[in-house]
């Protein structure tokens, strides 16, 4: 493979478990002029293990904007440059969107070298619908502003996705909980690919009790993902949508999911909203 002069290429790392580096990111960390890293002296051990002695300069959040334009500088002198964060992909919850914004509207071709995402890992092995969901990144710190970025999402049907450090992960759970309700399905995964990894599914109740019971469960980086919330058609049997339906010819919206609620037992908010789909 040889590398292509004046690019800029986005290269996934280990998120744990040395192998899983590509022979790609290798040879492209081999051969470019310099790697821009998150923190030069984590991924210089990374580097040294793999006998890799390109040089290398810090790109972190308090100096993206800065770097970025010397290294934007470089490109266009056809320099060859190499992004990488502390562990996984870059730009996810990690430095970078700004240097690789700054390089296209330059005109730099910027190309992406797939490897490891804590996000994808655990989400494929939660268990959970992974055919939609978002990534939220990681809850503010405060416990208003937690609140009110978990309130929007109180009502999306997709998987919920979230990164969170170890001293807040109990206090996440419990907020997640406290929103979302203790009932909703949750999974946390901690230490992907490390040696102590742990996918543990339960209810958001359940995973609060088993934070709380174990210490050893609240060490780490942790991934938790939360099950979407459930929708009318989910909660509607066949038998309560049969009498909908009937109900529905003789009178209206409204009268029909009541009528149908005091039937059936299913609440009457769910029935009106699955009315409402009907009779779009």
């Amino acid at each position: 493979m040889s590398i292509i002069s004046g690019a800029l290429y986005v290269v996934a790392t280990p998120i744990g478990n040395l192998g899983d580096i590509s022979a790609r990111a290798l040879e492209v960390l081999h051969g470019v002029t310099v790697i821009a890293a998150e923190d030069t002296r984590h991924s210089g051990k990374l580097l040294h293990h793999f006998g890799i002695k390109t040089p290398t300069m810090a790109l972190h959040d308090h100096n993206e904007r800065v770097v970025s334009e010397s290294i934007v500088i470089r490109l266009q002198a056809g320099e060859t440059v190499a992004l990488v964060s502390d562990a996984g992909t870059p730009l996810i919850s990690d430095p970078g969107y700004h240097l690789v914004a700054q390089a296209r509207a330059a005109g730099c071709q910027v190309i992406p070298v797939p490897g490891a995402s804590a996000l994808l890992a655990a989400l494929s092995a939660s268990g959970l619908p992974s055919d939609r969901f978002t990534f939220e990144g990681f809850l503010p710190a405060k416990a208003g502003a937690r609140n009110a970025k978990l309130e929007p999402l109180r009502e999306d049907p997709r998987t919920l996705v979230f990164y969170e450090a170890p001293h807040r992960i109990e206090e996440s759970i419990a907020a997640m909980a406290g929103v979302f309700g203790g009932e909703r399905p949750a999974v946390i995964a901690r230490e992907l690919s490390k040696t102590f990894e742990t996918i543990h599914g339960d209810s958001l109740a359940g995973l609060s009790n088993w934070l709380a019971a174990d210490a050893n469960q609240r060490k780490g980086e942790f991934v938790v993902m939360v099950g979407g919330a459930p929708q009318a058609e989910q909660l509607v049997d066949a038998e309560a949508e049969r009498i909908l339906r009937l109900l529905l010819d003789e009178v209206s919206l409204k009268q029909a999911a009541a009528l149908a609620a005091k039937i059936t037992g299913v609440k009457k908010n769910l029935l009106y909203q699955f009315a409402l789909d009907l009779a779009r």
